[in-house]
Parts: C-alpha cells; structure tokens; sequence
C-alpha cells in the first residue's frame, strides 16, 4: 500500500516562502500524475496545483504564479515551491492523485501557517 509523507510546512511572514515536499513509499505506483492540495480549517479541501506524466501543470487561480510544482521521478517525490505567501494560504497541504482519480490514503499533511 503506497504511502504519502508531506513535509517541509511550517510559520512563515506574509511575501515569504516555503518549500513542500511529498514522498510516495511502499507501493510500485509512481508520483505522477500528482496534485496537491490544501484545507484551511472550515472550508473544503480545493487542489492547488497538480502535474500530469506530460508535464503538463495546473494551478488553481489563487496560487498560479506564486507556486511550482515539479517532481523528481527518481526520487518518487513532488515539490511544491511557494512564493509571496499570504495569510489566505494558511492550511494543512497534502499531495495525492488528482481529481477524477482514485485517490490513495490520505497522508497526515503538512502545516502552512502564513502571518500578516
């Protein structure tokens, strides 16, 4: 059973940057396609970004520009880089297969908390 390990959250200033990272474990199924995404407390899970196996990207239109995301096959792990945070990206960040798939166990997620 594959399982999902996000990491690399944590508290950040408003314009600051944060690195998350995502690694698949214990199943032969690879990272890709893959997406992230984000729940901030009361509100639905939304994807923030996702990355097919043509490298072809997505982001939701409140992150695009701000956020990458990319993976390293070899490494069987998913990046997601963001820059200029603000408050309105405070959440718990997890990474699974996109929508439409279906999904693998949720992770525990990593925790973003932007400050103003």
């Amino acid at each position: 059973q594959v399982q999902l390990v996000e990491s690399g959250g944590g508290l950040v200033q408003a314009g600051g940057s944060l690195r998350l990272s995502c690694v698949a474990s214990g199943g032969t199924e690879r990272i890709n396609p893959i997406a992230w995404y984000r729940q901030a407390p009361g509100k639905r899970r939304e994807t923030v970004a996702s990355i097919n196996t043509s490298g072809i990207t997505y982001y939701a239109a409140s992150v695009r520009g701000r956020f990458t995301i990319s993976t390293d096959n070899a490494k069987n792990t998913v990046y997601l880089q963001m820059n200029s945070l603000k408050p309105e990206d405070t959440a718990v960040y997890y990474c699974n297969l996109p929508q439409g798939m279906r999904p693998l166990d949720w992770g525990e997620g990593t925790q973003v908390t932007v400050s103003s």
